[in-house]
């Protein structure tokens, strides 16, 4: 019984500890709802307050950029109303000043109106008179007439034939004069003028040989460029083409060679082998092959001094190397290059003097002769070469046409062209300036003009500008014109056969028919 109480008791215990327990956390969670019904109401209070004002801060935003475009607006307005005002004020002014010219121009209109009126009768008058004095004036002509006994025209035309007379004698003599003296001054003004130029130029000379001779260490050195079976000096023929002379001559070779670009290399090269010590068919070429690549560098170099000496800018780069090729080509003796700023020096001094473009003919004198650069490898005379090259270079027309008539196959338009052809005429023609072994020239033109003379039909022969041209006179009653033609190209081909010469050598053949009588 008293457990039982005991277990009912314990049961009644727990179920008012449940009980309890269910009360306070039920109370608890209707506090908890209410704080978070309090705390979400706070939330959505603060919520839409910060929404409010949001919305306030959009309204001014709005308010602000409204009042300001108001504003924007309001200056343009105000300044296009100003600038229309401002153009309205000018138009009305340029009308005030068209109405005032309008008004100007009716008066003009009137008083021209009056004068021209006053002139028709003024022309009136003037007719009258005229027709007045004409009556007059044929009347006196009439009585003079019957006085002199001659008519109006015959006594005009007397009067103008005794006046032309007079004026033909006397203009002869003015113009006697004048060709006197301007021969004279001319005449005194270029001696002047030539003499001052080669004065005032201070120039050297460098002669042309055929041959170099290169210094060996010892005789036993000869031996080793000649090889064995003559291996090395007939690779070093070969690669430079220039010819060695190995004679008994004590410690030296000989280099032959009418290119002295060609032998020039070579004679490098072969001291080089000598110095080296290495002397075999391979060290051969690729000496000489390093050589020449060295001398393309030099020929640039040379160019490039000549412009800067005469102080010459704007040369396309091709033709400043064809300029210092011209260092190593030689005419009559002269290094080609020499002779052309010699020319080019000349020609400026002149000109300067002349006060005509003394830059053109400074550049014209320079290039004259720069197609003997790629004559010896190019068919053609250096003149139609030049010609070429320097069109092709983006020279000037005015320093082509000046180089072109350097020789006389131009007429000359220019006096920058005349100053060339004098300074190349001075240049070659000036004591010491070029050399040439008097026997082989003069056996060369004898020969030129042997091989024409041999030919049948050929009355005279005759080799001129330094053996560069060979004239032949024809017989036209042996020869035809047709017969004339074939012969110039037999000459031509006869001299390529027995003659050697730098160049080409021009063959013309004169075909002439003269018809002379006497009046007894």
């Amino acid at each position: 019984m008293t457990n039982t109480m005991l277990t009912i008791g314990g049961l009644a215990a727990v179920l008012v500890a449940a009980l309890v327990a269910w009360i306070f956390v039920r109370r608890r969670a209707a506090a908890v709802l209410v704080d978070a019904s309090r705390s979400a109401e706070r939330t959505l209070e603060e919520a839409r307050r910060e929404g409010e004002a949001r919305v306030r801060e959009a309204e001014l935003a709005a308010k602000e950029k409204l009042l300001q475009a108001r504003s924007e607006f309001e200056t343009a307005s105000r300044k296009r109303r100003t600038e229309l005002e401002a153009l309205e004020k000018r138009l009305g002014q340029k009308e005030e000043a068209l109405d005032r010219r309008l008004e100007e121009q009716n008066q003009r209109d009137r008083e021209l109106a009056g004068r021209e009126k006053t002139l028709a009768g003024r022309e009136q008058a003037t007719a009258g008179r005229e027709q007045e004095l004409e009556r007059l004036t044929a009347e006196q002509r009439i009585r003079l007439e019957q006085l002199a006994g001659l008519t109006a025209q015959q006594a005009r035309e007397e009067l103008v034939r005794g006046l032309e007379d007079e004026a033909r004698l006397e203009a002869a003599h003015i113009v006697k004069r004048i060709e006197d003296e301007a021969r004279e001054q001319g005449g005194r003004k270029a001696q002047w003028l030539m003499g001052m130029a080669v004065q005032r130029l201070a120039s050297d000379f460098v002669s042309e040989t055929t041959v170099s001779v290169v210094e060996l260490p010892n005789d036993e050195m000869k031996g080793r460029i000649i090889g064995r079976e003559g291996r090395n000096i007939r690779a070093l023929e070969t690669a430079t083409g220039v010819d060695l002379i190995v004679d008994d001559t004590p410690e030296a070779v000989i280099l032959s060679g009418f290119d002295p670009f060609r032998r020039e290399i070579a004679r490098v090269a072969l001291e080089r082998l000598i110095a080296d010590g290495r002397i075999h068919p391979a060290r051969i070429e690729e000496v000489v092959e390093k050589t020449k690549a060295e001398f393309d560098q030099r020929i640039q170099q040379e160019g490039d001094a000549a412009l800067l000496e005469l102080k010459i800018p704007g040369m396309h780069p091709e033709l400043v190397k064809l300029l210092g090729r011209l260092r190593f080509r030689f005419s009559y003796g002269q290094s080609v290059l020499h002779h052309s700023k010699e020319v080019a020096s000349l020609a400026a001094i002149m000109a300067g003097e002349l006060r005509v473009n003394v830059n053109v003919a400074k550049r014209a004198g320079l290039l004259h002769d720069i197609g003997k650069a790629i004559d010896r490898e190019v068919d053609g005379t250096h003149l139609e070469l030049g010609i070429e090259l320097l069109r092709k270079y983006g020279e000037s027309e005015e320093v082509v046409h000046a180089m072109a008539c350097h020789h006389g196959d131009y007429d000359p338009r220019t006096v920058e062209a005349v100053l060339v052809t004098s300074a190349d005429a001075l240049s070659a023609a000036r004591p010491g300036a070029r050399r040439e072994v008097l026997e082989t020239y003069v056996k060369r033109l004898e020969k030129l003009e042997e091989i024409a003379s041999a030919f049948k039909g050929v009355e005279k022969s005759f080799a001129i500008q330094a053996g560069r041209e060979i004239r032949v006179i024809v017989d036209s009653g042996k020869t035809s014109d047709e017969q004339a033609l074939w012969l110039s190209k037999d000459i031509a081909r006869k001299i390529e056969q027995e003659l050697t010469y730098p160049g080409q050598i021009r063959v013309t053949v004169i075909r002439e028919m003269r018809a002379v009588e006497y009046a007894k």
